[in-house]
């Protein structure tokens, strides 16, 4: 996505690791592996390496991994039959396949993540490869932002992540949330795939922008990823996915053998939802409840502030301290309860907040509102807007655009009306909620 977090990966120091550990006596200069080369329509000149010069002092063998022969991006065949798409693919494969470090760190961190991602690309029947967006957009990383604005996981800009619900009011930015991101995420995906009816465009205009991919397919008379030429990140940003889809998807052909218990573990919580008429310090909660503000950060990356602001939050604490987080409002001389109603006591390991769409509470969590006297005991409080149906009465209404006409947000909207897409067709009838 533009202004994603750049993390350009070198294969050269894995490789400069492989060299030291290959010297072994005094020989010459082996190579062992031969590769098939892509065949095109124009004659492909031969790969093979010059003779090896003499080494005197030691003899040094370096593994050559080839790149796949074949492979699809979302089913679409990639044509590495091409000279230059083959060397554009035969780039970002050898970058990622030998950049030992990161995979490991890739494929400890799928065994957290990947399990939500897949579950809302069930949710959505849309392809699998799709997950291995985060991967080059943020590593699996919540926190990832990148200096030109892009935040969270799936590497949102401000404007098109409101677009798609993932708000910023105050110091809550939703971008950061992981489920809701990849729900954002693959709707946005979807939308643009609609309009394309091509993967390798889609997910090119997930990187760039929508408007740079038509523009530029206009000036170019072509619709098709592999012949246009684009800025250099998003040329290069759906061979990364290729890459990447190569070696995580069959990691024991290149090397790589994670074994059993060493992955990321998913997140195991107390999940409890607070009524804040004013803020309160993330710090004193988390003493309170047992537990450490680093922790109450890294589990909820939305609050990017020292405080929980005021307002209605789902707080995610690690579990076996929900409860005693809730009593810590209750016996604060600065904080009442209103009510109290668990809807199964304390949570029992829910691993992630749940998806915005379709909006269903966990089983398991407990529903604490929490009312904080306000700063000023005369503050008159605020009317509940009481929403009524409407009808679309033409085309060209959008989601979006009804969302900001009534100062809702479009994931909100969306999940109150059951909708699976941004599409809307006119004299549909909807709740604003």
């Amino acid at each position: 996505m533009k202004g994603r977090r750049k993390t350009e990966k070198l294969g050269a120091a894995a490789a400069a690791v492989g060299l030291i550990l290959g010297v072994c006596g005094c020989a010459s200069l082996q190579t062992t592996n031969t590769v098939q080369q892509p065949v095109a329509g124009q004659v492909v000149e031969s790969h093979k390496a010059p003779a090896p010069a003499s080494v005197t002092s030691a003899s040094i063998n370096v593994l050559y991994i080839p790149p796949p022969n074949n492979i699809d991006l979302c089913g679409e065949p990639v044509p590495l039959q091409r000279q230059d798409v083959y060397e554009r693919f035969d780039k970002e494969f050898t970058l990622v396949v030998y950049n030992h470090a990161q995979v490991y760190l890739w494929l400890k961190r799928m065994e957290r993540y990947f399990p939500i991602i897949e579950e809302r690309l069930h949710y959505y029947n849309l392809p699998d490869d799709l997950k291995y967006v985060a991967i080059v957009e943020s590593d699996l990383l919540p926190d990832a932002c990148s200096p030109k604005g892009a935040a969270g996981p799936w590497q949102f800009m401000p404007g098109t992540g409101a677009a798609y619900g993932l708000e910023r009011r105050g110091s809550v930015d939703k971008r950061y949330d992981f489920a809701h991101s990849t729900e954002s995420a693959f709707l946005l995906l979807n939308d643009l795939y609609k309009k394309y009816h091509s993967w390798s465009l889609a997910i090119a205009a997930y990187n760039c922008g929508d408007k740079r991919i038509l523009d530029e397919s206009r000036i170019q008379g072509s619709r098709d990823y592999y012949d246009l030429k684009l800025p250099q990140e998003t040329e290069r940003y759906v061979f990364r996915i290729l890459a990447v889809k190569a070696v995580l998807s069959n990691p024991n052909q290149y090397g790589y053998d994670l074994p059993k218990g060493w992955g990321y573990q998913e997140f195991r919580l107390d999940r409890v939802t607070v009524s804040l008429s004013r803020p309160v310090p993330i710090q004193t909660r988390a003493n309170a409840a047992g537990t450490t503000y680093r922790e109450i950060k890294r589990l909820n990356p939305i609050f990017r502030s020292d405080d929980i602001p005021a307002g209605n939050h789902e707080i995610n604490l690690p579990m076996g301290t929900g409860k005693v987080f809730e009593l810590s409002f209750r016996a604060g001389h600065d904080v009442s309860v209103g009510t109290v109603s668990p809807e199964n006591s304390t949570a029992q390991g829910q691993d992630l907040p749940a998806p915005a769409a379709p909006a269903v509470a966990p089983a398991s969590a407990s529903r604490i509102a929490v009312a904080i006297p306000p700063a000023k005991a005369d503050a008159p409080k605020a009317k509940q807007k009481v929403r009524e149906k409407i009808y679309l009465d033409k085309k060209g209404d959008s989601l979006s655009a009804i969302a900001q006409r009534y100062q809702v947000s479009t994931q909100g909207l969306k999940a109150a009306n059951k909708l699976k897409s941004n599409d809307l067709k006119a004299g549909q009838k909807l709740r604003i909620p």
